[in-house]
């Protein structure tokens, strides 16, 4: 690989780190050769880090000449995302690590999508996380990828992990980000709901995190079967988003697929509702008047 730290001169952020990488390996391959990227970018070695309390670490010196990192044994796609968020820590001269010299980061980090105001920590592992999402599924070739799907379902995000060997959430993440549709990913875990992503048009849910599944979801049908996505099928929409109370009931199809240890995705999709013409909105607008103020 021709790409090395002086490609990346200038680049603090994970995006513009990100863009460099990328214009360096145009040809990059998927899934995208991660340990490769790390020996031409000054990660000297790649080590097991036997602890049950943190995912990842980083061993560096103050100048980042060089670095180590560690990452926790365990399925592949997951120590995949573990290398490449250390990698991102290592890249931005910025983070500053919590112990002098070394990084140590727990499964809670590379949860984080959005930081606390202040957390200057958690605003660090944002960033590395969003540079380990941008780096393993590169946005040219996602949205190639992308082309091939147009009805939402849960077997494309399965498909998607299985091609850019990533875990099935970061694949959840980048599938609702980047479709078409109004839809959003609900994750729950052991009946309970534990993180929502949805498509910048799709409405918040209503359930807050640490609630449990609404009981009217299809979740909670005896039908499903392990590591199948099941079908998708119609539900009341006021089970997850907040209805208004007109004429105009929005459609919201439910998708569920149970995983192992307990946990579970809910795909949702939204469906676009009909615009009236305006003869159809002076008639129901001139109904609503006559009804409210008592004429006939």
């Amino acid at each position: 690989m021709p790409i090395s730290r002086i490609d990346l001169t200038g680049a603090g952020s994970p995006e513009a780190l990100v863009k460099r990488i990328l214009h360096a390996e145009p040809d990059l391959s998927v899934p995208v050769p991660i340990q490769d990227l790390c020996a031409c970018l000054g990660i000297i070695r790649i080590e097991d880090l036997d602890t049950d309390e943190f995912e990842g670490g980083l061993v560096t010196d103050a100048k980042r000449s060089d670095g180590t990192i560690l990452a926790r044994r365990g399925g592949e796609p997951r120590r995949r995302f573990t290398i490449a968020h250390e990698l991102g820590h290592f890249l931005m001269a910025h983070h500053i690590p919590d112990q002098p010299d070394r990084f140590l980061c727990k499964k809670s980090d590379m949860l984080h999508i959005t930081a606390k105001a202040g957390d200057q920590r958690q605003r660090r592992e944002v960033e590395a996380n969003r540079f380990a999402n941008l780096l393993l599924m590169p946005p040219h070739l996602l949205r190639g990828a992308m082309t091939a799907f147009h009805e939402p379902d849960l077997q494309h995000v399965l498909a998607l992990a299985r091609d850019f060997a990533v875990g099935r959430e970061t694949a959840a993440r980048a599938y609702v980000q980047y479709h078409a549709e109004r839809i959003a990913i609900v994750v729950a875990g052991h009946g309970r709901v534990q993180r929502c992503y949805r498509s910048l048009s799709f409405p918040a849910i209503v359930c807050a995190v640490g609630s449990p599944v609404p009981e009217q979801s299809l979740f909670h049908s005896s039908s499903h079967q392990p590591s199948i996505p099941g079908g998708i099928a119609a539900c009341s929409p006021d089970v997850w988003i907040d209805v208004k109370r007109d004429l105009h009931v929005p459609s919201l199809d439910e998708q569920v697929y149970l995983q192992q240890s307990g946990f579970a995705m809910i795909l949702l999709r939204l469906k676009a509702v009909p615009e009236d013409s305006a003869e159809e909105r002076r008639l129901e607008e001139g109904w609503r008047h006559r009804f409210h103020s008592g004429r006939r």
